[in-house]
């Protein structure tokens, strides 16, 4: 059995597939207290969860498929999956996720197909080439760290050069480029429980 596969294994047996608080007709599969995710040498992975900034940015697209209806998606930082799906469902035309932790790979594509959709491709980095060939970028809580922060900024920049559209989920987070950003919604979500405000902005360079 490849490490990808019983990666899957193990996450189908222990992730239970749960309902997205505030976007019931999505689901994914979610990290409980009795996970044991340590188990696949990971103390904390970021994409057994979900968080505020692609809560937001995936209610925003389902309320507004308008933005993505047969356009070229690129999910960066895809973590769970969440927002290229909640795009996919969205009527986007295709959708590719960008993703450096192998374990997240194998999540987007259980998550993609629990919630019968398509996701092209799942690629690595991609912060430090071009811009993608998609019309379309979405970026949910990547600004959660200064140096990252720097990287993804800079990426973006290219992007919109290259036009671009940039939409960015982040509750408001201390390295989020506020002067860079302007907001198109806010809601209140249950990132682990409790309410938090998060917000969806389009990026523009600075």
């Amino acid at each position: 059995m490849t490490k990808a596969a019983a990666v899957a294994d193990f996450i189908r047996a222990h992730l239970p597939v749960t309902a997205v608080p505030g976007i019931p007709a999505l689901k994914l599969h979610k990290a409980g207290s009795a996970s044991g995710i340590g188990r696949l040498g990971e103390a904390a992975p970021y994409w057994a969860y979900w968080w505020a900034g692609g809560l937001a940015l995936a209610r925003y697209l389902l309320d507004h498929p308008e933005q993505v209806g047969g356009r070229r998606v690129l999910d960066l930082g895809a973590g769970s999956g969440l927002v290229g799906i909640a795009a996919a469902r969205a009527g986007a035309a295709q959708v590719t996720a960008s993703e450096i932790d192998p374990n997240a790979c194998v999540a987007i594509a259980l998550n993609a197909a629990l919630n019968r959709v398509a996701i092209a491709d799942i690629t690595g980095d991609m912060t430090q080439g071009a811009a993608p060939a998609v019309d379309l970028l979405l970026v949910g809580d990547l600004f959660y760290d200064p140096y990252v922060a720097t990287r993804v900024t800079a990426f973006l920049d290219r992007c919109v050069a290259a036009g671009v559209t940039v939409l960015v989920g982040d509750p408001w987070r201390a390295p989020l480029p506020v002067e860079r950003l302007v907001l198109r919604a806010a809601y209140e979500v249950a990132e682990a429980g409790a309410p938090k405000r998060a917000g969806v902005f389009a990026y523009r360079p600075g």
